[in-house]
């Protein structure tokens, strides 16, 4: 097998595998979000607000030191998002990391079909050229570009989650029970605060996915069975890290979630996560 082969194979069979998986979570998250982490956390969140917007005047402190701390931890990713980004992009300017990979490509290539392996075994010189897959430098500058991209969108989406959370915590002591006495105008300025509150999460939650994918693509430098392998063994611990299983958690079913967010909140008893009703 040529080692072109395995980049135009393995490659996109991983790319695939990541956004397959993902594309499963966001069905899971939209249909059952009970069962997942993130659906979860989205509902804790809301009644989190609700809670903090009960009493402003005692709870008020606690909220804005609880969503400094998550811009605190936005800013700590978005920070590292653009530098590595700055760092690769020297890289790639540079052309002194591609043109020395390139050149040891090429020198492994000219050696092995010269005949004079340098006293190594010829068939350890195959096998690190297969694992290595193609060392061309457009390859190479389409690894580095990859990698750039996964941290420029990292950057992006940390941005984007500092936005919310900076609007949620000005929003979130807003005194809305002596603005208005009325119970539906109340629910809904605290469900407006909560969604500004979980699209802050969600944007955080992205970013950190960024990093998540960056690391098969860095591997990809190492060659496409290495990338391959590590895109599976981050989708099993991906997978571990988004569902809940049944280890006592209490909380409220997926029928009652959907009643809370329609503003009914007549739903009697608490149901165990994960479990059949």
């Amino acid at each position: 097998m040529e080692k072109k082969v395995l980049d135009l194979v393995l490659v996109p069979c991983g790319l695939l595998a990541m956004v397959a998986y993902h594309l499963w979570l966001l069905q899971k998250v939209v249909r059952q979000p009970t069962k997942t982490i993130i659906g979860v956390n989205a509902f804790n969140r809301r009644l989190w607000v609700q809670a903090m917007m009960e009493d402003g005047t005692k709870n008020g402190v606690l909220a804005v030191q609880s969503l400094r701390n998550n811009i605190m931890a936005s800013t700590l990713l978005a920070s590292t998002a653009i530098m590595l980004s700055s760092l690769i992009a020297v890289l790639m300017t540079s052309g002194g990391v591609l043109m020395t990979s390139s050149g040891g490509a090429a020198g492994l290539d000219s050696s092995y079909h010269g005949g004079g392996f340098n006293g190594r075994n010829p068939a350890t010189m195959t096998v690190i050229s297969e694992v290595f897959g193609d060392r061309s430098e457009l390859c190479l500058s389409l690894k580095f570009f990859s990698i750039l991209v996964c941290f420029l969108l990292a950057f992006l989406l940390n941005v984007q989650s500092i936005r919310y959370y900076s609007h949620a915590s000005i929003l979130i002591n807003v005194p809305f029970k002596k603005l208005s006495t009325s119970l539906r105008h109340q629910m809904l300025t605290a469900e407006y605060v909560a969604t500004t509150v979980n699209r802050g999460s969600y944007f955080w939650s992205l970013g950190l996915r960024a990093f998540y994918f960056s690391f098969p693509l860095f591997m990809w430098i190492f060659g496409p069975i290495p990338m391959f392998v590590s895109t599976f063994v981050l989708i099993f611990i991906l997978y571990f890290l988004d569902f809940t299983f049944e280890c006592g958690w209490t909380g409220i079913s997926d029928h009652s979630c959907d009643d809370v967010e329609n503003g009914d909140h007549n739903h009697n008893g608490d149901i165990e996560i994960g479990k059949p009703n």
